[in-house]
């Protein structure tokens, strides 16, 4: 594939000057880096014009498409009241109707909204809040954490305490505090006859099992709802949420519902905690909240919480902070993105989407590779059978060669697209999958 001198310029500028996330640079001596000029919708083009679907909604962020007109008024606008202020001592409008029509979405159960600026940084606020908040109501010996088998919450040192993902962890452990893990509810490890809701029970059982005997320590258990992304779109039956509600209130331990990749109508509902009809101590959500636009995250928490810092003495409040904390460019992104979902019936839509994906990628699905091909709401995973430790970056390359942005997780492929995909761009993506998947795989 030819590259033209003004691609061929910015690769080797990037590769000269910018670290990469998660990327070991060395490979990038054989396999490029992809430059892009320009977002519209689904797609991304380089300087040539060249094309690609963007499947995985760039790293699980963007809803409503590149260069949505919608959120770019919207931000215009913004940009010429207020682009930024010190959310410490000042307010401004933005932030507080976000966080009016949040906590209004949990239907008022999640009244107060703290603010970050990234989705790692939202777990280390819910992390250092439930501990804090014990300690604040006489009860210091509540340090400890819970999370599931093969979780992933993020790579600071808090969240990456409560990750369980080696790849992430293991050279930065001595680092890090210890954390507990339960078995992870991923209905792909159930016994053979067991159903995605009985190995959920049996899965809620060893929860119940060790905060039985760990609970007088334990400040929150930490969960994704429905589906652990990092760890290959594991996926569960909603009946473990409403178990692990019921098992924390018994032992009186906070429960975090990590949301940042699953919230914002992924799911299916807007929240996935909906779907087991419970309501969680605090709510994490990033990525999706401003539509893939600008850095933002929050934690919405209860009004028992929050009391429990609400005092005279500075040292009882919650001394954490971040410089951006609540950007009013953000926090107008964000509730540019909440106008679509109100405006455009989103969740609705999204079903009979949904639906058509499904339909479409039954060949995907029926092919003599895959296994655990699986589907909640707009994601959809499957597993390929291969031995091959390459595997996910030729997929990825191959991908590429046919206008695809996917990213395995090992030799899991998945999409998550944009909202914004239509019935001609799935039956494209489900096509060039397939045909990428059996060079790929071969």
């Amino acid at each position: 594939m030819a590259v033209s001198t003004r691609n061929a310029t910015l690769l080797t500028r990037s590769a000269a000057a910018v670290w990469h996330p998660c990327t070991q640079m060395k490979q990038h001596e054989t396999l490029p880096l992809v430059p892009i000029a320009r977002g519209s919708g689904v797609w991304l083009y380089d300087f040539d014009g060249r094309r690609y679907l963007d499947a995985i909604s760039s790293w699980w962020v963007n809803l409503f498409g590149h260069a949505n007109p919608r959120i770019n008024a919207a931000l215009v606008t913004q940009l010429s009241e207020l682009e930024h202020v010190i959310l410490a001592g000042f307010t401004h409008e933005p932030v507080v109707q976000l966080s009016e029509r949040l906590s209004a979405l949990t239907g008022g159960k999640l009244g107060h909204c703290f603010y970050g600026s990234d989705g790692a940084s939202a777990t280390e606020i819910a992390l250092k809040m439930s501990f804090h908040s014990w300690r604040n109501s006489g009860r210091p010996q509540k340090t400890g954490f819970v999370s599931l088998a093969h979780s992933y919450h993020g790579e600071t040192l808090g969240a990456l305490s409560v990750t369980d993902v080696a790849l992430f962890k293991d050279v930065y452990a001595p680092l890090l505090r210890q954390s507990a893990q339960v078995p992870s509810p991923d209905w792909r490890l159930a016994e053979q006859g067991e159903s995605p809701r009985a190995y959920a029970e049996r899965c809620a059982q060893a929860l119940a099992r060790h905060l039985e005997h760990h609970h007088r320590e334990t400040a929150a258990l930490i969960v994704e709802p429905l589906v652990q992304g990092a760890t290959g779109m594991a996926m569960h039956d909603a009946e473990y949420l409403r178990r692990a509600r019921a098992i924390c209130d018994r032992f009186e331990v906070h429960l975090i519902a990590d949301e940042i990749m699953i919230g914002c109508g992924r799911s299916g509902t807007f929240f996935a905690h909906e779907q087991a009809d419970i309501t969680p101590d605090f709510l994490c959500l990033s990525k999706g909240i401003t539509g893939g636009y600008l850095p933002l995250s929050v934690v919405l928490t209860t009004d028992i919480i929050y009391q429990a810092f609400y005092d005279d003495s500075v040292t009882r409040g919650f001394l954490h902070s971040h410089s951006y904390t609540g950007n009013a460019l953000a926090c107008r992104a964000a509730l540019a993105t909440l106008d679509i979902f109100a405006q455009d019936n989103v969740i609705e839509t999204n079903k009979a989407k949904a639906a058509f994906l499904g339909r479409a990628s039954q060949l995907i699905a029926q092919h003599p590779r895959v296994k655990n091909f699986r589907n909640t709401g707009m994601i959809w995973a499957f597993d390929v059978d291969t031995d091959d430790p390459t595997f996910a970056r030729k997929f990825y390359q191959v991908a590429l060669e046919r206008e695809l942005l996917l990213r395995p997780i090992g030799n899991t492929v998945y999409f998550m697209p944009p909202y914004v995909i239509d019935e001609d761009d799935i039956d494209l993506l489900v096509a060039r999958t397939l045909d990428a998947l059996t060079k790929a795989a071969a």
